[in-house]
């Protein structure tokens, strides 16, 4: 005999234990320990939706949100591609875990207390890497600043030195092509903060000299001349030195990194700049609402200036409810320091806000919702990668450590992007950025021999 037509009512409660199950799998992602998931070769790529498009080819983040499985096509395409990485901390954790020796932490074997070491930066396809030399904020306070920078771009050549078959230092762009062509990661030096240059034009020469190609304005803390995005603003951006600061920076072709400077401190850079600027580890304010990302407004600013924006892939950046925590733990502080309190109890309340407000991880999706968000309103041609791995407590499932990046191209392929864009992303942006520079400096930096 037939079935009998149920009712609506009969419906809805036949179809909801696939929906309770349906929802906790879309709330439970899988999570991959070591290196990214691989799928069988002559399976095809998960099947999507085609996103919508706009006149630039940016897609609507609007497909499913499971693991992102590799497939023989991202494979293929990652190992063609020139992957450059803005920001990576090894060198801090080097001398906090290891006193600062290769002796004492060898990455040139897989050390599960970091995120980066050689084999997992070679499974992950990196070609060039700007490492941080990062000294804390306070230690312009204590006079400490230029000395410590000086200790940390030592480190870098020291790992230069112990892996030579691994790492090369790069100069230039031309150096970056070479230097990946032969087979190993070229290596760059980027200074975080401008505190390390002890308000001093000269040092900040030296610092060139020694190999730094990039300099952040400030960190997090306010300089003599700059306003940075996590403290008080005191100067509505740059002060004359500040602009002094940045003309030298053309003026020796090393690049203007806006990531932490408040947005007063981008607009005012990005007027008198004459080379293109990068975020070296900064994402889309639009997605996720905290002071360490670009707002929307500035990222038309930023196209006209030819710059790029290399996403980070903190969660406390990335992940909206995070972002909102950790937003929230900074009106905290400022709060209690207007009120007097010392540094001592301002950290006591910001652990236990930060106990009992706990934050969301996320998923490798967060932070393709912001390269999608950036290609859209910026460009396909200002968009870039800075991980700040080695740099940041909390990453995202499915990012877990640099042998990750193959995922982000095949979550790219899966939402809809170009191989062309996705190669200006991984790296192609970074170059033509760094050409730009160095064809600005006074006198421009030389093009290699053929």
């Amino acid at each position: 005999m037939p079935w009998p037509i149920p009712t609506l009512p009969t419906l809805a409660a036949m179809c909801r234990p696939l929906m309770l199950i349906a929802a906790t799998l879309a709330s439970s992602p899988l999570t991959f320990a070591q290196g990214p998931a691989i799928a069988n070769p002559s399976a095809p790529a998960a099947e999507t939706k085609t996103p919508a498009t706009d006149s630039k080819g940016a897609v609507e983040p609007k497909l499913a949100r499971g693991p992102v499985v590799l497939s023989q096509r991202a494979q293929t395409l990652h190992r063609s591609l020139l992957l450059a990485d803005g920001h990576n901390d090894l060198p801090w954790e080097l001398r906090e875990q290891a006193n600062s020796s290769f002796d004492n932490l060898d990455i040139a074997m897989s050390q599960s207390d970091l995120q980066t070491d050689i084999p997992r930066l070679r499974r992950g396809g990196v070609g060039a890497q700007f490492w941080s030399v990062y000294v804390p904020g306070e230690t312009m306070r204590q006079g400490k600043a230029l000395a410590q920078t000086l200790e940390q771009i030592e480190i870098v050549h020291q790992m230069l030195k112990r892996y030579p078959e691994t790492f090369e230092l790069a100069l230039t762009a031309d150096d970056i092509v070479r230097i990946h062509g032969e087979g190993k990661i070229a290596s760059l030096i980027g200074v975080e903060g401008g505190h390390s240059i002890e308000n001093s034009l000269n040092v900040l020469r030296q610092l060139h000299r020694l190999g730094a190609r990039y300099m952040t304005l400030t960190h997090n803390v306010t300089l003599d001349w700059a306003d940075a995005a996590s403290d008080k603003e005191l100067h509505g951006g740059l002060t004359p030195f500040g602009e002094e600061v940045v003309r030298e920076m053309n003026r020796l072709g090393m690049l203007v990194d806006l990531s932490h400077v408040s947005p007063a401190t981008m607009r005012h850079a990005l007027r008198i700049t004459t080379a293109p600027v990068i975020y070296s580890h900064s994402s889309a304010r639009g997605v996720a609402d905290h002071p360490r990302n670009v707002p929307d407004e500035v990222l038309p600013l930023v196209a006209k200036n030819g710059g790029v924006i290399m996403v980070n892939f903190y969660s406390s950046f990335i992940v909206p409810a995070s972002a909102a925590r950790e937003s929230e733990v900074i009106r905290l502080k400022r709060r209690l320091q207007d009120a007097g309190t010392s540094a001592d109890a301002i950290d006591a309340e910001v652990k236990k806000y930060r106990t009992q407000h706990p934050a969301t991880r996320g998923t490798i999706h967060d932070v393709l919702d912001h390269i999608d968000h950036l290609v859209r309103l910026a460009g396909p041609d200002h968009v870039g990668l800075g991980s700040d791995f080695d740099g940041v407590p909390m990453v995202p499932e499915q990012l877990e450590d640099v042998s990750s990046y193959p995922l982000i191209t095949q979550g790219m392929l899966d939402r809809g992007h170009d191989e062309s864009v996705i190669r200006k992303v991984m790296g192609q942006n970074l170059l033509r950025v760094m050409r730009a520079a160095e064809a600005v400096a006074r006198p421009p930096v030389p093009a290699a021999a053929p």
